[in-house]
């Protein structure tokens, strides 16, 4: 199977902020400019490459997906993950690359690329970029594993990770990475965040409220009782909404309907605006495999709703 992989340029500050962090699952390999991502598809290779004069493949990870976000968002989303070690320094480090006044102020939007299941190779396993990289390239190109540099690129990868190296479940199923595959990639909570984010159009499924601060990407069966970061774990909620969710005063039907347990007017004496939305409709993505899951509304009718 023929897949593409993305050789794209970084800075050493990114690379060695992130090599230094154990355990990583996701990293954000950010644009400073809210350009939009379409060069690969989920479960292909998104490799990183040093500026020259280094010029030399060091890491990658599995690509997951990109949308453009304010850097309000993404920094709440992953943090170091970032590779950055503050909000002022990502902004402080865009507003250069853009070639701005640093004491600039206003919102920012940045390209987020999200990687999970990064790697970082040591010193001793980087590898050049197929032969016909070109210094002027300051961004990314990509290559099919179908013809002669794209499958050169993906053994090399191999090679440079080594047989020992489980790189983190990356190719679980292989022998290495076998012949080149999708891989599934294994979303961790900053992905999940963007991912339903956009899925639902960045509003709120219940108000349709669009003030993205005011929004959160709601488990449907929680993480820590045997839920995943999958989309279809996933509905957009505004925040008091998300924390009546999580703690049962509200539910969402299987069949797309927004409950409001009684619980809240007995222990608060309060909830008129809620009651007003008791029984109305949720919106939903329109793709049937990016819908909630049935049988975690279930779980969540049954054993967290207050009824």
């Amino acid at each position: 199977m023929a897949v593409k992989i993305v050789v794209a340029v970084t800075d050493g500050d990114w690379f060695n902020q992130l090599r230094c962090m154990p355990d990583l699952t996701e990293v954000n390999f950010w644009s400073p400019s809210p350009k939009s991502f379409r060069a690969l598809q989920p479960g292909e290779l998104f490799l990183f490459k040093l500026h020259a004069p280094i010029n030399m493949i060091v890491g990658g990870g599995i690509f997951a997906s990109s949308t453009v976000m304010p850097l309000s968002l993404a920094w709440e989303a992953f943090g170091a993950n970032n590779g950055v070690t503050s909000l002022p320094e990502m902004r402080s480090r865009i507003l250069r690359y853009r070639k701005l006044d640093p004491a600039a102020t206003g919102p920012v939007e940045i390209g987020c690329r999200i990687l999970t299941q990064p790697f970082f190779l040591d010193e001793r396993r980087w590898f050049p970029p197929p032969p016909s990289w070109s210094r002027n390239i300051v961004s990314f190109t990509s290559y099919g594993t179908d013809i002669g540099e794209g499958a050169a690129l993906w053994e090399a990868v191999q090679d440079a990770l080594g047989p020992a190296d489980s790189l983190h479940g990356f190719a679980e199923n292989q022998s290495r990475f076998g012949e080149p595959a999708l891989i599934r990639p294994r979303l961790g909570q900053g992905a999940f965040r963007l991912l339903v984010t956009d899925l639902y159009g960045r509003r709120c499924a219940i108000t349709k409220e669009r003030t993205l601060p005011a929004l959160e990407a709601a488990h449907i069966r929680p993480y820590a009782e045997g839920g995943e970061h999958s989309p279809n774990n996933g509905i957009l909620m505004r925040r008091d909404i998300h924390s009546l969710f999580d703690q049962g005063y509200v539910t969402i039907t299987p069949d797309h309907r927004f409950k409001v347990s009684r619980r809240i007017r007995d222990e608060f004496e309060n909830g008129r605006h809620y009651y007003e939305m008791d029984e109305s409709s949720v919106t939903i993505p329109s793709i049937a495999s990016q819908q909630p899951d049935k049988s975690a509304l279930v779980w969540h009718n049954n054993n967290r709703y207050l009824g």
